[in-house]
């Protein structure tokens, strides 16, 4: 493909997109539907979706968008954003975009462009970040870096990073966690990799690896992954500490369907559970939380997400995580531990949800931090809470 014709595709997927289609549904269907799109190809389309998708706002100010904008405009914005002569590939060419009219030739680019975050969540977004709004809003413009978690059950950090190195993947250590890898080179044969392949390296954000860190791992605990999807944080658990018993969760037992699989690669057995299956097993001396959320630390990976959030859902998902947080409280045991997680970057959904558990009186505190991505790694809150004795 040409450069004009990527840009031509980027088009068409962002209009499916913007109308509704998830972004990830529409790229795989596209790229199932254009077998003439070498890998490369794929990729440089991938780039010019998601890029618009982070920068929406901005792009269709600079491409002179209304509101909502259309595909042509973000990627008019974008190339204008990038200082590219959209004129040489908006030619009408073969599978080129269209010529630019005398409209978009004509568009003043803004001095003063719009930040990219839905406008209605701004102000929840400036009473949860303080001073570091504008620099958490100008990471959300740029991709998330690639992390590994390092399975210390299996190795040490310096021996999967030699191994990475040898399989062509280049790492950094990263700060923000002791188990954690940069991806710096080579991140598309990281699923190929033996250390990938044996167990000894998972994908996963540092943030999460920082938060699991945090909690009060020993040898010979009970510890229940309440709201656990695809088992990221229960073999992050198991990684760090030898000897507990394992058990996972969730109310959509089909997210957790490729964790048996992961688990066998980790070398590490982890029980799914039902309900009626915890509230036998229960009181565990650890629960994990990871409670479902706006996802708005993630919204590097998952741009469309943060256009798809309303009012009415962010209202909706505050009122079941107090739910969840409910539910879980009482299978913790006099003394245990609760740990409460989201991927998420408002206080609505963090420090507030805690605050208004802790009220009950039965629990305090022993550890709280919010994970920004200036600290390396998405956006992620966790808190840790005790149950008295």
């Amino acid at each position: 493909m040409t450069p004009a014709a990527r840009v031509e595709a980027a088009i068409g997927l962002l209009d499916r997109i913007l109308n509704g289609a998830p972004a990830e549904q529409a790229l795989t269907q596209w790229a199932r539907a254009s077998r003439y799109a070498g890998s490369g190809d794929r990729a440089a389309v991938r780039d010019h979706v998601y890029d618009a998708l982070r920068c929406r706002r901005s792009f269709a100010a600079m491409g002179g968008a209304g509101d909502p904008p259309i595909g042509r405009q973000l990627m008019l914005g974008a190339l204008r954003a990038a200082g590219v002569e959209a004129e040489t590939l908006f030619s009408g060419a073969a599978h080129a975009p269209e010529p630019l009219t005398d409209v978009e030739r004509a568009h003043t680019l803004p001095t003063d462009l719009p930040p990219d975050m839905p406008e209605w969540l701004l102000p929840d977004l400036s009473r949860s970040l303080g001073a570091a709004l504008v620099t958490v809003l100008e990471a959300e413009r740029h991709r998330a870096p690639v992390f590994l978690r390092v399975n210390l059950a299996k190795g040490t950090l310096a021996e999967a990073q030699s191994a990475l190195s040898e399989a062509g993947v280049a790492t950094t250590a990263e700060p923000l966690a002791d188990t954690a890898l940069r991806v710096v080179a080579g991140g598309g044969k990281v699923r190929s990799a033996a250390p990938y392949l044996d167990g000894r390296v998972e994908l996963q954000d540092a943030a999460p690896q920082a938060a699991v860190a945090m909690l009060p791992l020993r040898k010979g605990l009970k510890v229940l992954d309440y709201c656990a999807g695809g088992g990221g944080k229960v073999l992050a658990i198991a990684g760090r500490q030898k000897g507990m018993a394992l058990f996972a969760h969730d109310a959509a037992a089909a997210r957790m369907r490729d964790l048996p699989e992961r688990a066998r690669r980790a070398g590490v057995a982890v029980t799914l559970a039902d309900q009626d299956a915890i509230n036998r097993a229960a009181p565990f001396d650890l629960v994990v939380l990871d409670a479902p959320c706006s996802g708005s630390g993630t919204w590097r990976r998952t741009p469309d997400a943060k256009w798809r959030l309303t009012p009415e859902r962010l209202a909706e998902l505050r009122d079941l995580q107090a739910q969840i947080l409910a539910k879980a409280a009482p299978l913790v045991r006099d003394g245990g531990s609760l740990a409460y997680m989201t991927c998420s970057l408002l206080r609505s959904e963090n420090d507030d949800q805690v605050d208004n558990f802790l009220r009950t009186g039965e629990w305090s505190e022993t550890a709280r931090r919010l994970f920004l991505p200036s600290d390396g790694g998405d956006g992620f809150f966790c808190a840790v809470l005790t149950r008295e004795s």
